[in-house]
This record gives structure tokens, sequence and C-alpha cells, in this order.
């Protein structure tokens, strides 16, 4: 399954539909919310009974109809747990995402697609080594997205019935065994040397016995020690399921400490009138200038607001435009803020259950000057 990746991201947030709208559709299909496909159908017959309700064009009924069949046909749910879809008919516009992650299912009808949730996505999209080690067996797994992208295994022969002959001038069969050992935790780390070289992956962690653990970080080459993020309580030879579960748990400790980190930043900056502003309507007017470096906004936050179809300036309040012109009603001028930051070339951190984001106003943005 391809993964999006930024560059995607800017990519479709530039599309305009001119006088098209264009439908973005967002439905979890994950299998273990989701029993049967016929639940999440009903959520998908939800959303466009209400989208339906506020009345459509012509175009937008083909664009719904048309993401409502995709849906009906089914998916591979061993590999997808989130879609997302784009459709423009009229403007020629039909992107379909699989995700191998769950999204928060929405459809809305806009001038541009809606991407938030993909920016969300993509910042999650770290690789997570996991090295399981005993005394016999190593094996080196690599998840990004919860998909496994590389999985390689090594058994080192350390038997009771090797060839002894000798082996009591060189210490005993006792301490030849142990130095097998020890080989073996070498031959380990160099699993995961090879993986990173080949993945280049963000993170590791270890699935070792306490006993072994200090012997297998201090082989771990230097690179690999700096992105050493503790150890799991699994056993090494557990199920694949179990690792990747154990590793999309990590991940997402470690996103929400990196969100945390900035958070702080952020109320630092905000503090001390340096380079931070906070609320929806302070970031706006950062927008507006061209002068946000970094948008932290709550995951879910939503609010209605206004566009200037002149000068492009979003605001929380109409009806007239500080240029003059007559501003237009958006029901979500936080997903406009999204799109025209990475118009800007911004970065986008949808921060996930953070209480102090929450109480700068659910939004806020480090400044360039």
């Amino acid at each position: 399954m391809p993964v999006i990746t930024e560059d995607d991201i800017r990519s479709l947030a530039t599309i305009r539909g001119g006088d098209a709208a264009i439908t973005s559709c967002y439905l979890d299909v994950d299998g273990s919310r989701y029993v049967r496909p016929a639940d999440y159908e009903r959520t998908l017959d939800t959303m466009l009974r209400r989208v339906r309700g506020n009345g459509v064009t012509p175009a937008v009924e083909r664009d719904l109809k048309k993401i409502e069949e995709l849906v009906r046909a089914g998916f591979d749910r061993s590999r997808v747990r989130g879609i997302a879809v784009f459709s423009a008919e009229e403007a020629g516009v039909w992107e379909v995402i699989e995700l191998p992650v769950p999204v928060r299912s929405e459809l809305v009808v806009n001038d541009a697609p809606a991407v938030g949730q993909l920016e969300s996505v993509v910042q999650q999209a770290t690789r997570i080594g996991v090295l399981c080690a005993d005394k016999v067996h190593a094996r080196m797994f690599v998840f990004r997205l919860d998909e496994l992208i590389e999985h390689t295994e090594i058994t080192d022969d350390i038997g009771r019935d090797y060839d002894t002959v000798g082996v009591a001038d060189r210490g005993g069969v006792a301490e030849h065994r142990e130095e097998l050992e020890h080989q073996h935790l070498r031959h380990a780390a160099d699993l995961a040397w090879s993986a990173f070289q080949a993945t280049e992956f963000d993170h590791l962690a270890l699935a070792v016995p306490e006993h072994l653990a200090s012997e297998v970080e201090a082989d771990l080459h230097p690179y690999l020690r700096e992105r050493l993020h503790g150890r799991l309580s699994i056993e090494p030879n557990a199920p694949t399921s179990t690792i990747r579960d154990a590793a999309v748990a990590l991940e997402a400790r470690i996103e929400r400490q990196r969100e945390a980190r900035l958070v702080e930043d952020l109320r630092a900056a905000v503090a001390t009138d340096s380079r931070g502003v906070a609320g929806l309507e302070d970031v706006l007017g950062a927008l507006a200038e061209h002068r946000v470096a970094r948008l932290l906004i709550s995951d879910g936050f939503s609010q209605e607001g206004w566009h200037c179809p002149t000068c492009n300036r979003l605001a929380t309040v109409g009806r007239e435009c500080s240029c003059g012109t007559e501003m237009e009603h958006v029901d979500d001028v936080v997903k406009e803020a999204i799109d025209e930051a990475l118009a800007q070339s911004c970065r986008v951190e949808v921060c996930v259950e953070n209480a102090d984001l929450d109480v700068l106003g659910r939004v806020g943005a480090l400044l360039r000057y």
C-alpha cells in the first residue's frame, strides 16, 4: 500500500474545482470497531443524509453516489483501516487513498479538498524498529503507519551437542557456550543495524529478556542507541500482530510527547510575546500576514467563519473584510486555515488530547517573525 507523503498532501491542497465543489470523504473502516461492512456503511449513510439535507447540486449528488458505490464495493480490511476520497467529477478530480490507520469519519463539500486529517496521518508516519532477541533467536521488525515494511530473522546454533574436542583447553564447555551466546547477541545488534541501513527507521525498541537487555544495548551501533526508546513488555517470540500492536502504542506515545514539547514551546512564546500567538482570531491574522512557521491545532477542532474572495483573508467575524470586500461564510474556517497554511508551506501539527493547547484556544502558531 503506497504511503501518503507530505508532498502528496500539498499537491492535494492546491486542487481547486473552479465552479465545481469538491467532496471530501473520510471513513473509518477499522475491523476492530466495525466487524461487518454494514456497520461502517451505516456511518456513511448518516453522513450522506446530513449533506443531502442541506441541499446539493446535481454534480455533487453524482460525486456522493460515486463515493457510495466505492464504499459498498468493499475493501481489503486486512490492510485498510481508513479511507480518504476526494471527488469533483466536473473538474476531473477523483482521488482514493487507502490508509492502514483509522480516521475520523466526516463528509465535507467545499471548494478545496479537506486535507487536515491526512496531515495528521503523515505526522504519525514515523518508522518504528523493534528488535526481539533471546539467547538463540533474533527477529527484527520495522513498522510504518501500522504496516510491516521490514522483517528479518536469524537463529544461531548454540545446541548442546556441538563438537567439544579441544574445548576444555579453551576454558570448558560452559565458557564456550557463553561466548556463542554473546556472539549471537552481537549478531542481533548487527541485524538491527542492517534494518536501519535499509529503512532508516526513526525509533528503536527492544523486546528482550531483562538479563540480556544491557548487553544488547551495548552492542548496538551508536546511531541506534540514539534512537532507542526503551523496552517493550512482550515476549521475544510473540506473534507479529502482538509486536505490531506494541509498536503502534509506542509510536502514539512518542507522537504525544513530541506534540507536548511543541505546545510547551508555543506557551513559552505566547507568554513572552516572542514569535507565538494563540487563539483562532490571532492565528488567522498571522496567516494573513504570512508570518506562520508552524500551525498547532487540537484534533477535531472546527468553527464557522468567513473567507474573503479578493485577498483570501480568513476571519472569525464577518461580513466586511479589511480590504473592503464582502466576505463569504464558510462552515469550517479551521479547515480553511489548514489549507492556507499548507499552501504557504507551513508545518501543520494536529495535536491529540493536549489539554494545554485546549486552554490556549485549541489553536496556536509559532511565527517566522
